[in-house]
This record gives structure tokens, sequence and C-alpha cells, in this order.
């Protein structure tokens, strides 16, 4: 059973939310909270597995109680869910400590499966964010001080940076002169290594923006 807090200033958003939620038999609300402040305390109080976080909040914001909330419950996931869209924000939630990243005009079906990600220990960002982010986390260029990526070998930092540039698997394969065997096999070991579900969450574990599950 997955223990999910909801935290939103909207009362009709945070009831449907908990409707929807209500809905499925692996998730217990634990509790809904309207600013930050009730959001910490319920934290303590409840202990839920994953806390699902609006940013526009009365008071502190949703990114401080997503820092606050990181430093509290370390093991607890923080899944935002915003109308907030720019780029500064989705930056800001993750450098707070934030698991995963969506919008509220998320599908029911986004929401869910977002949150079994993130309950699950994985990273997660709805349509669009992801392309964004590796937008602007620019790629490790030739000569820089090499990135922390647990264990990759030179040639899987190659693919790597090319992934970040949002290079297709033929592309990588043109670029480095390799088979496109040998490049899917490349991304499998970096994905294995960086225990990422994909190639945009392998990309953002190496930039340091998404957490490495323990």
């Amino acid at each position: 059973m997955t223990r999910v807090l909801i935290v939103d200033d909207h009362p009709v958003f945070r009831d449907g939310l908990a409707g929807l939620l209500a809905t499925l038999p692996w998730v217990q609300v634990t509790g809904t909270a309207g600013t930050a402040e009730e959001a910490l305390t319920a934290l303590q109080e409840n202990a839920p597995d994953v806390v699902l976080m609006d940013i526009n909040l009365p008071g502190a914001s949703g990114i401080e109680a997503t820092r606050r909330a990181a430093q509290l419950a370390p093991a607890t996931a923080v899944l935002v869910v915003s109308m907030v869209d720019d780029d500064d924000s989705v930056f800001a939630a993750l450098a707070a400590g934030a698991r995963g990243y969506i919008l509220k005009g998320a599908s029911a079906d986004e929401i869910t499966s977002a949150l079994r990600t993130v309950a699950a220990g994985g990273a997660v960002f709805g349509a669009g964010v992801a392309s964004r982010l590796l937008a602007r986390t620019p790629a490790r260029r030739p000569g820089s001080v090499p990135l922390p990526h647990d264990g990759l070998t030179a040639r899987e930092r190659e693919v790597l940076d090319l992934l970040a540039g949002g290079a297709s698997n033929r592309h990588i394969a043109r670029s480095l002169g390799i088979s496109l065997k040998t490049v899917q096999n490349h991304v499998s070991r970096i994905l294995d290594k960086l225990q990422a579900a994909d190639r945009t969450q392998a990309v953002l574990r190496a930039r340091g923006i998404a957490p490495t599950p323990d």
C-alpha cells in the first residue's frame, strides 16, 4: 500500500485528486493540506510514502516545503503537481529534492503512472518537461572535467553526452563510427549502471538533476 499526502491550496482540485486516488486499491490517502506548514505537520504525523505537492501555496511555497520535507523525511518522495510550467520552477523543485514534476493538465492515467514511478524510487517528468530540462542542461564538452557517471566507460560517456543532445541511436552510431547494435548495447549498459528506467532519466541522473536510488 502506498501512503499519499496531497498538498494543494485549491479545495476542488485537492478533493478531486483525493477522489481519483481513492479508486486505486494500492493507494491510501493519509491526509490533505492547503499550506506548507500544514503539509510538514501532516508529513511528520502520518509518514506518507509520497507527497503530491503544489508549488503555489500561501505563505511558504511548495518548493520550500519540498526542501524542508527532504530534510524531515528523506525517505518520502515528493512529486510536484502544478500549473506552473516555467523552467526555473522545475529546476528549483528538483534542486529542492522533488523526485518528479508533472502538470495539473496531466490525465488521470499520467498522474497514476507518475505516482507509481516515484513510489518505486524512480524519477518522472511530464510531457515537455524532460525535453526542456535536457535543453537547459549542457552536455559535457571535450576536455572538461568528467562528471561522476557511476562507473561509465569513456565510450559510454560519449554516448550519454550525445543522448543529452537528443541524438537518436542511428545518429550516435554515425557520429561515433560504430554499429547501431553497439550503440544499443551501450545505451542498455548506461541505463543499468545509472539505474534509470529510460534515456531521459539516465541523462538527468548523470547531470545530478534526478536522484539515484539507494
